[in-house]
């Protein structure tokens, strides 16, 4: 039995403030699906963009080259096209086109059939003021744990 793969972009719950979340299938090859099942996969500098065709790409997704692949291996940083419904396409790149907003994945994981499934969110960019509020909500609530842990005690 292998353990659950769940690789998590950490960073873009600081960066962005989330708005609508997706399940998207990724488009892999063989050396690429065995190197993620293996854990050896990373999205935090990765962001999602239409091509002029509409179709949705994950770009800087990093996928270590698999260490039993032959010398005909995949490349660690290529652009890996995601899969969704038309409508949702549709509805994703209209708002990415008339409001600005950026398309960002949160976590890469293997469902029950092994196949990859990368979780994307329609997302806003924060401002610094508001990670200032981020970092102090963060740090309140370590503050009243750790009251709450001594209380007990």
């Amino acid at each position: 039995m292998q353990k659950a793969i769940n690789i998590k972009n950490k960073k873009a719950r600081f960066e962005y403030e989330f708005l609508d979340s997706y399940i998207a299938g990724i488009v892999l090859t063989g050396s690429e699906i065995k190197s993620i099942r293996l854990g050896k996969a990373s999205i935090t500098e990765s962001f999602c963009e239409f091509n002029e065709q509409g179709e949705l790409f994950v770009i800087n997704m990093q996928v270590d080259e698999y260490s039993h692949a032959t010398h005909f291996s995949h490349k660690p940083k290529a652009a890996r096209k995601l899969l969704l419904k038309k409508q949702e396409l549709k509805k994703l790149e209209k708002e990415v086109k008339n409001t600005g907003l950026t398309i960002v994945p949160i976590n890469l994981f293997v469902n029950d059939k092994g196949l990859a499934k990368l979780k994307i969110v329609l997302a806003k960019g924060k401002k610094l003021y508001d990670k200032r509020e981020s970092i102090r909500d963060r740090d309140n609530k370590r503050n009243l744990d750790r009251l709450k842990k001594n209380f007990n005690n």
